[in-house]
């Protein structure tokens, strides 16, 4: 299923205390969604389950930023990160994302398990600033190089504060 939605201006608040939850296979396809996550999609669990997670990707996020988290938790690590994510209708709602690698008897992750709560305000402010930074470097530098771009833009500004991503994530 690909998503050919139009983005909208219209914001959807989570409620503080409400936790948006997946699971998805190996290959990022959803095999799990809280009532909350449908909710705030818009999409029925049906729709969902078995779809790649990027149904809710918004077109603001830098792909550099996606490129970042992919690499973390494939190499099993845990990753933390902001993220606006577009809903059925075209509506937006931003999340504080912690995606966490399901490691199989190997080491390797078998699938991957997020749960999204609602960002500060303060945060957002910030994380929508910088990914519309990042999107500016890839769009100026065209699809063929527009990760390495956005991803050279935020190593450089997260080097100026004298921080790692974890660090200046978890500071905001």
């Amino acid at each position: 299923m690909k998503n050919k939605i139009t983005p909208t201006q219209h914001e959807r608040v989570m409620i503080e205390g409400d936790f948006i939850v997946s699971k998805t296979d190996a290959s990022g396809r959803i095999t799990y969604c809280n009532e909350i996550f449908i909710q705030f999609s818009g999409y029925s669990e049906e729709e969902l389950l078995g779809t790649q997670h990027n149904i809710v990707r918004h077109p603001d996020m830098p792909r550099g930023v996606f490129h970042f988290l992919w690499t973390t938790i494939k190499e099993g690590r845990e990753c933390f990160a902001y993220v606006k994510n577009m809903a059925k209708d075209g509506s937006f709602y931003w999340v504080f994302a912690n995606v966490t690698p399901d490691n199989g008897p190997d080491g390797r992750p078998v699938g991957y398990f997020s749960v999204r709560r609602k960002p500060r305000p303060e945060a957002v402010a910030i994380m929508s600033a910088l990914y519309a930074e990042l999107l500016a470097e890839e769009q100026r530098v065209g699809p063929r190089d527009a990760i390495d771009a956005s991803l050279s833009l935020l190593t450089s500004k997260l080097n100026q504060l004298n921080l790692s991503y974890d660090e200046f994530i978890l500071s905001i």
